[in-house]
C-alpha cells in the first residue's frame, strides 16, 4: 500500500493532520525528529538537519505533506536545507505529490523565518516534483502562546496595532487534506481565519476569558517587520474561509480556567 509522509507530526498542526489523513484513508507514516515511544501506527525518526532517516521515511510513498518546521530553531537549516533534503528523497521515490504548508505574508514581511519559508516555497516550485504549496494565517494557538508568555508580567507590553487573522489549526489541518491526493495542485489559494483582529483586541478577549486586569500598554516596535504585520500583510480577508472565531476558540481552551493574580490597576488602550 502506498502512504502518506507526514514530516513534523509531533507539531501542532501534525497533531491536527495525523487523525485527518488517516480518517480521509490513507496510510500514514509519521516522522518525527523525535517520535513517541508509546503510541500507534507507523512511525519513523526524521531529522532534516542532518538528513538522517529520510531514505527509510520517503521508501514506499507516493504524497509528502511537510508541515515540519522551527520558528524559534534554525529555520535556515530545517525549513530551506531540510526541504531541498526532503524533494531530493521525494524524487527518487517518484513521489507524486509535495504538499507544502507556508504561512500567509512570506513574500511580504523581511522576517528572517518568513525569509526562510519563501526559500523553501522556491525550492518546493522549482523541484522536478510535482506540488502543491498551501499558506495559512497564524493559528489561534500562536497567539494563546504569546499572550500566555506576557500575561505572567504585571503589565502586559505589547505591539497592539498588530493586525492578523488567527485560523483554528483543525481547519487548517482540513485544507491541507483537501490536497493531500496523489495529484499535485501547484499554488493553491490561501487559507484565513474569519476575522481580521488587532493584537490589542486578541489581549483584551484573552484577559476577559482568563478573568485578568493587568494592564495592557502599547509598544511601538519601528521597522519594516512590524510595519508589514500593521499593514495587514500576513492577512488574506479575501480568504476568510475559517469558522471558529478567536472568543470561540479561548471559551473551548481557557473558558474554565480562570487564571490567578495579584490585583492591579490601569486601563488598556
Amino acid at each position: 500500500m502506498r502512504r502518506t509522509l507526514l514530516t513534523g507530526a509531533t507539531g501542532t498542526l501534525g497533531r491536527a493532520l495525523r487523525p485527518r489523513l488517516r480518517e480521509a484513508g490513507r496510510s500514514v507514516r509519521a516522522a518525527s525528529r523525535s517520535p513517541p515511544a508509546d503510541t500507534d501506527g507507523d512511525w519513523v525518526e526524521l531529522d532534516l538537519t542532518t538528513g538522517d532517516g529520510v531514505e527509510a521515511a520517503m521508501e514506499g510513498v507516493d504524497v509528502v505533506v511537510h508541515a515540519a518546521t522551527a520558528p524559534t530553531g534554525d529555520s535556515a537549516a530545517v525549513d530551506v536545507a531540510g526541504t531541498e533534503r526532503l524533494l531530493a528523497a521525494a524524487a527518487e521515490a517518484d513521489v507524486s505529490n509535495f504538499v507544502y504548508v507556508s504561512i500567509v505574508g512570506v513574500d511580504e514581511i523581511p522576517l528572517s523565518y518568513y525569509r526562510h519559508k519563501l526559500d523553501a516555497e522556491r525550492a518546493v516550485e522549482s523541484s522536478e516534483v510535482p506540488a502543491t504549496v498551501l499558506r495559512a494565517t497564524q493559528f489561534h494557538e500562536f497567539v494563546d502562546d504569546v499572550l500566555a508568555a506576557v500575561s505572567r508580567l504585571p503589565v502586559w507590553p505589547l505591539p497592539t496595532r498588530l493586525r492578523v487573522q488567527p485560523l483554528a489549526v483543525g481547519e487548517a489541518a482540513d485544507a491541507v487534506v483537501e490536497h493531500a491526493t496523489p495529484e499535485a495542485s501547484g499554488r493553491v489559494a490561501p487559507v484565513g481565519g474569519p476575522e481580521v483582529r488587532t493584537l490589542g483586541e486578541l489581549a483584551r478577549s484573552y484577559r476577559e476569558t482568563r478573568g485578568l486586569r493587568r494592564p495592557i500598554v502599547r509598544l511601538p516596535i519601528p521597522g519594516r517587520v512590524a510595519a508589514g504585520f500593521r499593514a495587514g500583510e500576513a492577512t488574506c480577508p479575501d480568504r476568510a474561509v475559517g469558522t471558529v472565531t478567536w472568543e470561540e476558540w479561548l471559551a473551548a481552551r481557557h473558558g474554565t480556567d480562570t487564571a490567578t493574580e495579584v490585583p492591579s490597576t490601569g486601563a488598556s488602550p
